[in-house]
């Protein structure tokens, strides 16, 4: 036991230490061990399989220069672990438990599961344990994943541009795969495994059939060797046209039995190559994506004729309820609940349905999608956004967690009280901000979602806050944990205020989405156009998805469809979003509508100027090339919170012809000025 304390102390004193005496690049995220030393030689190991090896190669790196013999590595089935009668049956095939034991007579530091994997993610929760403060002494921790599918997906096309990607090229560097496997690969695995993913979507979902030919295949499988030991499998984006692209056949009608040949041939092929092939995400009747609507068929239809053809492998599909098509012109909210909701009970054992967290696309806030509650039958998985495509790409400070904890907190009233979104969900899916950049993901504080969704993946119940803590403990020294985490918390809330407050959305520029655009009401299609989703008129704003409009609210379960029907009993941060109300409607501050709206836009822009200045405090405490980064960003952030308000609300006054209230500042420039800017090579936008 002393050479227990010893080992966690000399860590603590390691992590505890002052600001850094070398400048980072951030390349190391949240693994940021202590700096080289002597070689650890006390790490026992039961066992020898390549996952076994790598969890003990990770607490050897991460405890560099610390002498010890007191951590045992072994699965529960081993004679000495089993003999202690642990509490090891509920922790499934990823779960484990660390335990300060004596195991034949010595005193160690025991991490057992029932399976390597969970071995593996054990270790990291010791490091983890460890470089957040906790105590090295009498250590007692158990986890099991609440959720079982936990997956990244990579919007990566194969020419290396990143769909709505803000942190450069793909990491994957198909053109040299799969002989050259990048040592970066394997730190993106360890990465992923410290915080529990254990699945990722190699390829864009608006997919190439090239993707599936025998040379990409090849090139999958060579990522798929390096992710296996940590627990990760690999997934593919399928096109659904491919039998037509790459088979030489005339149809991809799922009911075509040639069709579903082909499909059942091209699965035996990857499973070849990929025996622990995870199976495919299908978008499909969207956004111009070929599907089986094509061919009169449904949902239901597509997905059971590919769940057939990875069936016999154990692959699942994992189908996207994301149907942006002219299928509903009163209200894109409803499309995906009026094509998915009839189908329940109809898709096969191994379909999942992926369902975003709001009805219309990652906004920086939308109520939870009413499909959640709504389709008992049929396993669901949540896509969450981790990119930034609408809260500012890479530059702007937005913490994602609280975003994550609205929705899967969110009761959907499916069955009672206490019937939470996360409570509805298989599998959790969250699109990667990964690319090229050093830093991975654009920026420090941009880290702090991957680890975010990984983290409230394994354990929805965990709370935004509280991993925000281990990310800053984990990423700064102790005495920025505070001020860091301060920060974080309301970050988010300020890019809804400047950008979407009380329930606005989709105002964005077209396209790119880059900055404010609600003005725009001239493309072909009405859902294309901010206008379609303000309704601004003289007499007020917000989209009516009551009875007396698109009547969406119908599509929630009856005691919150009630409380969204009624503007009083509406959150306000929902209003706009299901009620249009006037201009002048008092709101629960005494205030306007309007000035409320005004309220909203300028606390905003203060909470970034005050992020700027608690920064601009610690910059003595962190290392310069991390401070200057996010300095600069936070200035790019100010100037354009200041733009996303001003041309909001010039705008806004354009239209209801109202005064701003007393006090407030004037835009800097009139409308015409903020309906002239264009950014035609914004990051993100493949062209």
């Amino acid at each position: 036991m002393r050479r227990t304390l010893g080992l966690g102390l000399a860590m603590l004193a390691t992590i505890l230490g002052g600001a850094p005496a070398h400048a980072e690049d951030g390349y190391d995220l949240w693994m940021r061990y202590p700096a080289a030393g002597p070689a650890v030689t006390g790490i026992e190991t039961r066992g020898k399989s390549p996952t076994l090896r790598i969890a003990a190669a990770e607490l050897r790196r991460g405890l560099t220069g610390m002498h010890t013999s007191a951590i045992m590595l072994a699965k529960a089935a081993d004679p000495g672990v089993a003999a202690l009668r642990l509490p090891v049956a509920s922790l499934g095939d990823e779960g484990y438990l660390i335990r300060s034991v004596t195991l034949r007579g010595r005193a160690v530091t025991l991490v057992t599961a029932n399976t390597d994997r969970g071995v593996l993610y054990g270790s990291f929760a010791l490091l983890r344990h460890l470089q957040t403060g906790g105590r090295p002494d009498r250590i007692d921790l158990t986890s099991t994943p609440l959720v079982k599918l936990r997956v990244l997906n990579h919007w990566d096309n194969l020419d290396g541009v990143v769909e709505r990607g803000y942190a450069g090229q793909s990491l994957w560097d198909w053109w040299t795969l799969p002989d050259f496997r990048d040592p970066r690969y394997v730190d993106y695995a360890r990465a992923n495994a410290s915080i529990g993913i254990n699945g990722t979507v190699l390829n864009n979902v608006n997919a190439k059939a090239d993707s599936l030919t025998a040379p990409y295949i090849a090139k999958a499988a060579a990522l798929a060797d390096v992710f296996r030991p940590y627990g990760i499998k690999v997934y593919l984006s399928a096109r659904f046209s491919a039998p037509i692209e790459i088979g030489g056949l005339k149809t991809a009608d799922p009911l075509d039995p040639a069709v579903a040949a082909w499909w059942k041939a091209k699965s035996d092929e990857i499973y070849r190559a990929i025996p622990d092939f995870g199976g495919f995400l299908v978008k499909a009747n969207s956004e111009g994506q070929p599907g089986p609507r094509d061919y009169h068929r449904s949902h239901a239809d597509g997905a059971n004729m590919l769940a057939a053809a990875v069936r016999p492998h154990g692959g699942i599909v994992m189908w996207r309820a994301f149907v942006y098509a002219e299928t509903d012109p009163e209200d894109r909210a409803k499309q995906a609940y009026t094509e998915f909701k009839p189908l329940d009970g109809k898709f096969a054992d191994n379909v999942i349905v992926q369902v975003k967290n709001g009805a219309i696309d990652f906004q920086p806030r939308e109520p939870f999608h009413p499909l959640f509650g709504a389709m008992p039958k049929t396993p669901l998985m949540i896509e969450f956004q981790i990119t930034k495509e609408y809260l500012g790409f890479a530059t702007h400070l937005a913490y994602l967690g609280p975003l994550f904890a609205e929705t899967l907190e969110a009761d959907t009233m499916a069955k009672g009280p206490g019937s939470t979104v996360a409570r509805q969900v298989a599998g959790i899916a969250g699109v990667a901000n990964i690319g090229r950049d050093r830093d991975w993901a654009g920026s420090t504080f941009n880290q702090a979602n991957w680890f975010a969704f990984g983290r409230m993946a394994w354990d929805p119940t965990l709370g935004s806050d509280a991993v925000a803590r281990e990310w800053a403990a984990m990423t700064f020294s102790p005495a920025l944990v505070e001020p860091v985490v301060k920060m974080m918390m309301g970050s988010r809330e300020a890019v809804v205020d400047y950008m979407t407050p009380l329930g606005l959305a989709h105002v964005m520029a077209t396209g790119h989405h880059y900055g404010p655009g609600p003005w725009v009401a001239d493309l072909k299609r009405p859902e294309w156009n901010p206008v379609y989703y303000h309704k601004a008129d003289k007499a007020g704003i917000g989209f009516d998805r009551t009875a007396s409009g698109s009547n969406a609210v119908a599509q929630y379960a009856p005691p919150v469809a009630r409380m969204l029907a009624d503007p009083a009993t509406t959150p306000e941060r929902d209003l706009l979003w299901f009620h249009h109300v006037p201009w002048t409607r008092p709101m629960a501050s005494g205030r306007t509508l309007w000035a409320e709206l005004v309220h909203h836009y300028d606390a905003g822009i203060g909470y970034v100027a005050g992020m700027r200045r608690d920064w601009d405090a610690l910059r003595s405490q962190v290392d310069d090339e991390r401070w200057q980064k996010t300095a600069t960003y936070l200035a790019v952030q100010e100037r354009e919170a200041r733009w996303w308000r001003d041309a909001s609300l010039a705008y806004w006054m354009s239209v209801n012809g109202l005064t701003l209230p007393a006090g407030a500042a004037a835009p800097a420039h009139d409308l015409a000025w903020y309906e002239a800017q264009r950014f035609p090579h914004a990051p993100g936008n493949p062209q």
